[in-house]
C-alpha cells in the first residue's frame, strides 16, 4: 500500500504537527506534502522524512507571513500530484484536505478544525487581524469563495476523523459528513510529575494569537498580583507584553525539558480559550498538574471538573479572577491527574488509527 502524508504548513511545531509525527511513526515511508516549510522546523522535528512543497516555498517571506497568502492556497494544494499513491492521509486544519486525489485512492482527513476564519470565526477575523483598511473591504469577498471552496474540499475525502466531538459537530453542521473522534496524541513519557513542592506560579502555554484570549488571563493576572509565566511566541507578543504588569513573564518557546520543567512546578494551567481539543491541556494534566479552564469545547473533554481542574464559565476578567480565587481553596490529587491523562497516550492514539485506516482502507477497497 503506497501511502503520502499531506499536511497544512510546516513552518511552526504545535498540536497539529505532534499528529503528523504519530503519522509518520505508522507510517515511516510516507512522504509528507505541504503547501510550505521552515528548514529549521524540519530539521528539528521531521529529519529523516521526504518533504514535498509547493510553489508556494519559492515565494520570499511567505513562510513567516502566510497568513497573508490564503487566495493562493487552495491553488497550491490541488497542484500536488498524488497519482502514485493508494492511500492519502490528510492531517489538515485548513487547505490540506482539498487535495485531489484518483477515484480509487482512498482519503482519510484527521480534521483539527473546519477552516476557522472562514467557518465560526470569520467575523471575529476581519475585526482582530492586523491588515490594511481596503484590505477589509475585500475580505468578506474572498471569505465566500473560501467557504465554498472549503466545502467542495470537504467532498474530497472518503472518510474524515477529528479530534475532538467538539470539531465532529462542526465538521457535521459545516460539511455535512459524520467524523470518527480519535483524539490527538500526547507524550506522556517527556511529561510527568516532579516530586518537589510546586512554586506559586501559574503558567499558560501556546501560540499568542487572539482566539487563545491571553488578554483575559494577563488582565485578571494584574488585577489579582499573582505571578504568571507564559510560554510561547506568535503575532500578539508585542501587544500582549505591553499589556502585562511586573507579576507576568514572557518566558519564549522552550525546550520539551523546559517545558516539561515549568508544568511540574507550577500550581495550575491557565486554559481560557475554547479550543478544538488542547494538547497543552494534557501535557500539564500528564505532569499531575490541574487546569483552570473556560467551559467550551474541547476542554469540555479533556477535563473532569473537580478532580483534574476547575471550569469558569465567561470569558471575561471577573469569571477567571473568581475562578482562580475558588482554586486557591481546593485541593487535588495529582496522582489522579497524572492517571486521567495516560488515557489519552500517544501509543493508543497510534494503534486507533492503524486499526481505523486498515479496517477502512480494506472495506473500501473490497467495494471495487
Amino acid at each position: 500500500m503506497r501511502v503520502a502524508l499531506i499536511h497544512d504548513y510546516l513552518n511552526q511545531y504545535g498540536g497539529a504537527e505532534q499528529v503528523l509525527g504519530s503519522l509518520t511513526e505508522i507510517f515511516p515511508n510516507a512522504p509528507i506534502y505541504t503547501l510550505l516549510y521552515d528548514t529549521e522546523i524540519v530539521n528539528k522535528f521531521f529529519p529523516d522524512k521526504k518533504i514535498r512543497a509547493s510553489f508556494l516555498q519559492k515565494i520570499p517571506f511567505i513562510k513567516s507571513h502566510h497568513r497573508f497568502f490564503p487566495p493562493l492556497m487552495p491553488i497550491a494544494v490541488e497542484k500536488f500530484d498524488l497519482s502514485e499513491y493508494d492511500l492519502v492521509i490528510s492531517d489538515s486544519a485548513a487547505f490540506s484536505k482539498g487535495v485531489i486525489t484518483r477515484p480509487e485512492t482512498f482519503h482519510i482527513c484527521y480534521c483539527h478544525t473546519p477552516i476557522r476564519y472562514a467557518w465560526d470565526d470569520s467575523h471575529k477575523y476581519i475585526r482582530e487581524f492586523s491588515m490594511p483598511k481596503l484590505a477589509k473591504i475585500f475580505v468578506p469577498i474572498f471569505m465566500n469563495y473560501l467557504r465554498l471552496w472549503d466545502r467542495e474540499a470537504s467532498f474530497r475525502v472518503d472518510k474524515f476523523i477529528s479530534n475532538s466531538n467538539f470539531v465532529a459537530q462542526r465538521i457535521k453542521k459545516y460539511y455535512k459528513q459524520d467524523a470518527t473522534v480519535i483524539y490527538p496524541p500526547v507524550d506522556v513519557k517527556a511529561f510527568y510529575p516532579s516530586n518537589k513542592l510546586a512554586d506559586n506560579y501559574f503558567l499558560m502555554v501556546g501560540r499568542l494569537l487572539p482566539y487563545k484570549r491571553f488578554d483575559i488571563a494577563i488582565k485578571a493576572f494584574n488585577n489579582l498580583e499573582l505571578p504568571l509565566k507564559i510560554i510561547g511566541n506568535g503575532p500578539e507578543a508585542k501587544k500582549l507584553k505591553r499589556m502585562a504588569n511586573w507579576n507576568i513573564e514572557f518566558l519564549g518557546e522552550l525546550n520539551a525539558d523546559r517545558l516539561r520543567e515549568y508544568y511540574q512546578n507550577c500550581q495550575a494551567l491557565i486554559f481560557p480559550q475554547e479550543e478544538d481539543f488542547g494538547i497543552v491541556a494534557l501535557e500539564a494534566m500528564a505532569c499531575g498538574k490541574p487546569l483552570i479552564a473556560y467551559r467550551g469545547g474541547g476542554a469540555l473533554e479533556s477535563v473532569k471538573d473537580g478532580e483534574t481542574g476547575i471550569f469558569f464559565d465567561e470569558q471575561t476578567i471577573d469569571s477567571l479572577v473568581e475562578a482562580v480565587k475558588n482554586f486557591k481553596l481546593k485541593k487535588f490529587n495529582s496522582k489522579k491527574i497524572r492517571q486521567h491523562a495516560l488515557k489519552f497516550d500517544k501509543e493508543i492514539f497510534k494503534k486507533k488509527i492503524k486499526d481505523f485506516v486498515e479496517k477502512s482502507y480494506y472495506e473500501n477497497r473490497d467495494r471495487y
